[in-house]
């Protein structure tokens, strides 16, 4: 099957109906969750993941757990024939309540399935293009821009290499950012 029956053959409907619940959750950037989800879909299309339907429906979900803590897995697991799979996958990049950021992102690093380290490169991908200096102060988008070059541009390099460019332009980008408004204040 091309690349347009796949697309074609795609349900994402109910994850959309599912998703519109993040519209209530706000981003500091501005905007919601909802936005930021299909961003991350976006990103993971771009990249022409068309055949992997978990994967893509997990992306609408990707933060669903943590953004709405009271969700009830098992309503995304009977959404359709891949919920299962999907709520396997949307764990696998859910922060657990335990853990640190780091802790998190290195669990990620190290156990994720290919589809974990994929759906959290797209979700970082989206992030840093939300990342933006009216937002966040100086030193936490530096944190944050040294966070990816520890954990999630090597998930890139592990899963897919344009991602990995990606990534490492993206921060290299913001680097130069935050280097200028340095200069600009001192």
């Amino acid at each position: 099957m091309d690349d347009l029956e796949t697309l074609k053959n795609l349900t994402l409907a109910p994850y959309i109906l599912k998703a519109t619940a993040l519209i209530s959750v706000q981003r500091k950037v501005g905007g919601n969750q909802f936005r930021h989800c299909f961003s991350t879909l976006g990103i993971l299309l771009d990249y022409k993941f068309f055949n992997d339907s978990v994967l893509l429906k997990a992306s609408l979900l990707h933060d669903f757990l943590e953004d709405l803590p009271e969700t009830q897995v098992e309503d995304i697991r009977h959404i359709d024939e891949d919920g299962g799979k999907v709520v396997e996958l949307v764990l696998e990049v859910t922060k657990r309540i335990d853990e640190t950021k780091a802790e998190y992102l290195e669990r990620v690093l190290k156990t994720g399935s290919r589809n974990a380290l994929l759906l959290k490169c797209a979700d970082r991908i989206s992030n840093l293009t939300d990342l933006h200096r009216d937002t966040h102060t100086t030193q936490k988008i530096s944190d944050y821009l040294d966070q990816t070059e520890e954990y999630v541009i090597p998930m890139a390099k592990k899963v897919n290499e344009d991602m990995f460019i990606e990534l490492t332009d993206l921060v290299a980008k913001r680097r130069k950012i935050l280097n200028i408004i340095k200069d600009i204040n001192c």
